[in-house]
């Protein structure tokens, strides 16, 4: 579907709202684990949150870089998640599941961006 006077497909619209919904995520990752930080708990929902929102709003932006954080906080998330809880797979489901299949969709994601990217870059935009 090619794209005229400024439209979005609907791929590149979903790959937004994707954008969105990570940005969200990572809000809440950043303000709930701030609370738990503070009462003595792992830091590692404020690091990957930062990451989370970060990633977020370089998808909105339409840059790759975004998918590119995105697939760096679910790397550090496998990471965080077996050194917690070792490999029983019951205990990383609740842990690494969601995140993972945020993932999968994310890399779906990236062609969509490199166009939107490519196409920012033939208007002259930096």
């Amino acid at each position: 579907m090619p794209v005229r006077n400024g439209t979005k497909t609907l791929t590149e619209w979903l790959t937004l709202l994707l954008g969105v919904v990570i940005l969200l995520v990572g809000l809440i990752f950043v303000i709930m684990g701030a609370d738990l930080a503070m009462l003595g708990g792992s830091v590692y929902y404020v690091i990957c949150g930062i990451v989370l929102v970060a990633s977020g709003v370089f998808m909105v932006m339409g840059r790759t870089l975004g998918a590119f954080l995105y697939l760096g906080a679910l790397a550090y998330t496998w990471v965080w998640s077996l050194w917690e809880v070792g490999v029983s797979p019951i205990d990383l489901l609740p842990r690494a599941f969601g995140p993972t299949i945020l993932g999968i969709l994310v890399v779906l994601t990236i062609p969509v961006l490199r166009r939107l990217e490519s196409r920012r870059t033939l208007r002259g935009a930096v």
